[in-house]
């Protein structure tokens, strides 16, 4: 049989097919993802567990005028494939390539941009909601796996659809469940059962032919529903979501694609909310993916043969600097305990969780319960740490502000992925921590510039009674020399790793190696420029700013975050405050836009943060080349 996939241009192709024929196509899917994956990197055991369920749906559902919403949308990659982009696929994750996750300026068939858990059944809620205002037909379907379930904002929204009856379908992929063969028998038959009009009508007609019967037919009714919901609750898995005012079916065998498109296809003329709970197997088809599913959820590039991550450096990474470090302090400090939001490898938490498994907590996708939680444990005497995403710690700002720092409470942040993350793309990029943490009163901000900064902050901080966030990038630790940093960690306090005459750069974190990189650049064209890593954001170094504006008449700030009330804002506030005067004052960021992916070397060079383009901006401001 020739090559199948390639002839799948749209959805509608795929109607075309029968069901050997779908198989194959399915086949074939998982072989590209492999390669592809093998060779970029990205979300594949994810992928691997969805391929037959999204086969159904685009062969089920009307697209692109039905709307389907991906939760996270890391498991989107097949979606991609079957709606005119396998072409596009060999720049999976790249500069100017193919999003990992659903974009609207990139397709029709991309409802809405995901890229963030619990997020897609209220978004789909609002899809149907305006397809019902504007009195059209088309359907809207949400996809969310069982780890997204367990955010908060995901019962809301299934709340409020089952209060509006909006005609909505949520696709519950269930991957950590494994499929019981007797019980996914039972409950498929009843899901037929269920879904068949003749069976809604012998209820109705069974309950009004009881209430005919003078005296005792209402009773017999009452009593008939009544057991009915006690048995239903013994069961009906979804007991639960039947209670929230869905229609739940399932579960069903993920990659049963008969099954799959049966129920899907009768489901979807149902009115009102409908759960179709689905079961599916995480890295179906390649046996590493289904053995280790957690490693090949993200993963970098790999050997197909042997399944083996590709290592591209010895040097280890802010991620394992941290693992380590807090491994050392609660072995020294039996009151330090770890919270993690489903996510213990990403911020290496899972050495931790198996040295102290008593004093290890994972949430869920559940990032506000993480820091209030945290705030309770420091209440109760111990010292919280949460190891999290910037861009997921956002998620969190009502309970930073709230719950932590307005009580004061030693909570410690050690916000992981802080910059530009790379091929993960705008969801992922954590360049907003430093301004929107900056304004809040109580906290301390610090970021590391090295393996050894990292490592005395964390330990400098547990030692302290007071909220603080240290914030790191996903890079290899930097390779700045000891002795220039061999200061001790005082709060407010920057340390001075060159001096200048002409010019003074004050960095933060990730960018004071490039900072001393400008100041190597600038002397080979015969600029004395000084060098300091700031450490703190807040409380900013307010003697030593006084001291570089009073040694150099020109001052630079660079930072690995938005420009727009960021580090360098901050800086000129405190010139402006202390009434100093500097002859020229310019800042090194991100600008204010959203970054899109690429490998995080490429995007810095793209916002202007490599050395060589610092430098000759600073040069060009000098009149010199």
């Amino acid at each position: 049989m020739k090559d199948l996939l390639s002839s799948i241009g749209s959805p509608e192709d795929l109607k075309k097919l029968d069901m050997s024929a779908l198989k194959k196509v399915a086949q074939e899917i998982r072989e590209m993802l492999i390669d592809r994956v093998s060779q970029n990197g990205g979300h594949l055991a994810p992928n691997l567990g969805v391929v037959e369920l999204t086969i159904a749906l685009h062969r089920v559902f009307d697209l692109p005028a039905d709307k389907l919403v991906w939760d996270v949308g890391h498991q989107a990659y097949v979606h991609k494939l079957l709606t005119g982009r396998q072409e596009e696929f060999v720049k999976l994750r790249q500069y100017q390539g193919l999003s990992g996750f659903p974009k609207i300026s990139e397709s029709p068939y991309d409802a809405f941009g995901t890229g963030h858990a619990s997020t897609s059944i209220s978004a789909a809620l609002g899809l149907a909601l305006a397809r019902d205002q504007k009195k059209e037909k088309h359907r809207v379907a949400a996809i969310i796996g069982d780890g997204s379930l367990t955010g908060g904002m995901a019962y809301e929204a299934l709340n409020h659809a089952g209060h509006v009856k909006s005609d909505l379908m949520v696709i519950l992929n269930d991957n950590e469940m494994s499929i019981d063969h007797n019980v996914g028998a039972l409950s498929n038959t009843f899901s037929k059962f269920r879904l068949d009009p003749n069976y809604a009508k012998m209820k109705q007609d069974i309950e009004t032919l009881l209430r005919r019967f003078p005296t005792i037919g209402g009773t017999m009714a009452d009593h008939l529903e009544n057991l009915k919901e006690r048995i239903k609750y013994l069961l009906v898995p979804g007991a639960f979501f039947e209670e929230l005012g869905f229609r739940y079916f399932g579960p069903l065998d993920g990659h049963d694609l008969p099954q799959l498109i049966e129920i899907l296809k009768k489901a979807r003329e149902l009115p009102g909310p409908i759960l179709v709970h689905v079961l599916t197997k995480k890295g179906l088809g390649y046996t590493p993916a289904e053995k280790s599913a957690h490693t090949f959820h993200g993963v970098g590039p790999f050997c197909i043969d042997t399944g083996e991550v590709c290592k591209n450096s010895d040097i280890p990474s802010y991620t394992s600097v941290f693992s380590e470090t807090l491994l050392e302090l609660a072995k020294e400090d039996p009151s330090i305990v770890a919270i993690t939001a489903a996510m213990p490898d990403g911020t290496g938490l899972r050495k931790f969780s198996k040295t102290y498994p008593t004093r290890y907590f994972d949430v869920g996708i559940a990032e506000g319960h993480a820091v209030t939680m945290a705030a309770g444990l420091a209440q109760g005497g111990m010292k919280p740490i949460i190891p999290i995403y910037s861009t997921f710690l956002q998620r969190a700002y009502d309970s930073i502000i709230h719950d932590v720092c307005l009580q004061n409470l030693p909570v410690i942040f050690a916000i992981d992925r802080a910059g530009l993350v790379g091929e993960d793309g705008p969801t992922h990029h954590g360049t907003f921590d430093l301004s929107y943490l900056q304004c809040i009163p109580n906290l301390t901000v610090l970021a590391p510039s090295s393996k050894s900064e990292l490592k005395a902050m964390l330990r400098w901080a547990t030692a302290q009674a007071m909220p603080i966030a240290i914030r790191y990038p996903r890079a290899e630790v930097a390779s700045i020399p000891e002795e220039l940093q061999n200061s001790p960690i005082e709060l407010g306090k920057s340390s001075v790793l060159k001096t200048g005459k002409d010019v003074n750069i004050l960095a933060i974190g990730s960018m004071v190696e490039v900072a001393l990189e400008v100041s190597r650049i600038l002397a080979e064209a015969g600029v004395s420029c000084g060098v300091a890593d700031a450490r703190f954001l807040k409380p900013l170094d307010g003697e030593l700013i006084k001291k570089l504006t009073e040694e150099a008449p020109h001052l630079v700030t660079i930072e690995e975050n938005s420009l727009t009330s960021g580090f360098g804002c901050a800086v000129l506030e405190e010139i402006n405050c202390q009434g100093l005067t500097v002859q020229s004052f310019e800042r090194f960021g991100i600008p204010d836009e959203f970054i899109e992916q690429g490998s995080r070397r490429k995007l810095l060079e793209i916002v202007g943060l490599e050395a060589s383009s610092i430098a000759d901006k600073i040069l060009s401001g000098l009149g010199k080349k």
